[in-house]
């Protein structure tokens, strides 16, 4: 009785030290090591790519859209507006609308969009490029196509009191190319554009 009281209480100790050694390594070693390859070989990306207004403070991440709007919900014609949101730009509600493409209220959503939009930024209803009409899958994507921030270059511009050279050639540097040459399509990232637009004017008074 005695050799097996001895021999269960050596087994538990060494479960305690294996647990013990464990919860240091995994617990704290293994997070602390990786948080500090993280903030050095990528700071940026570690802290949630967070973008800046011209007075330091934070706007936003450039991973995540915004809208750009009044109290109302209007949109604001200083800024380039983004692609539609189903959730908001809620990261909590992060989704699409699931609304299929024979859905009616999808038809009736794109109509009053296109209608608006071709309104907003007086062009024809036909020159509205498709991602100004459909929300991305995610309902948080940052970017819009360099068709649709064309469209709106001459709108920003007027409100703003800019050339339109000025504002497109901040589109064009806000472009980026598909991935490796050839993955995904160009796209405009709208924060960080509309962060450049502040920037830029602030520059100019």
């Amino acid at each position: 009785m005695a050799t097996r009281t001895s021999r269960s209480l050596k087994m538990l100790w060494t479960a305690l030290r294996i647990t013990l050694i464990l919860t240091v390594l995994l617990g704290i070693v293994y997070p602390l090591l990786i948080t500090g390859i993280g903030q050095a070989a990528l700071r940026d990306q570690a802290n949630g790519s967070l973008v800046h207004r011209p007075d330091g403070t934070v706007a936003g991440s450039s991973l995540i859209g915004q809208s750009f709007t009044d109290a109302e919900g209007d949109p604001l014609p200083q800024y380039f507006q983004s692609r539609p949101s189903a959730a908001d730009y809620d990261a909590k509600a992060s989704g699409g609308s699931n609304l299929g493409p024979e859905s009616e209220k999808l038809t009736a959503q794109i109509d009053e969009r296109r209608a608006q939009i071709a309104e907003f930024n007086g062009v024809a209803p036909e020159d509205v490029p498709a991602d100004a009409l459909t929300a991305s899958g995610s309902g948080l994507d940052p970017h819009i196509s360099p068709d649709y921030a064309r469209l709106q270059i001459d709108r920003v511009a007027t409100t703003r009191g800019m050339s339109a050279d000025a504002v497109a050639a901040l589109v064009e540097s806000a472009t980026a190319g598909r991935d490796l040459g050839y993955l995904g399509e160009p796209r405009v990232n709208v924060v960080q554009l509309n962060l450049a637009l502040d920037a830029a004017q602030q520059r100019s008074e």
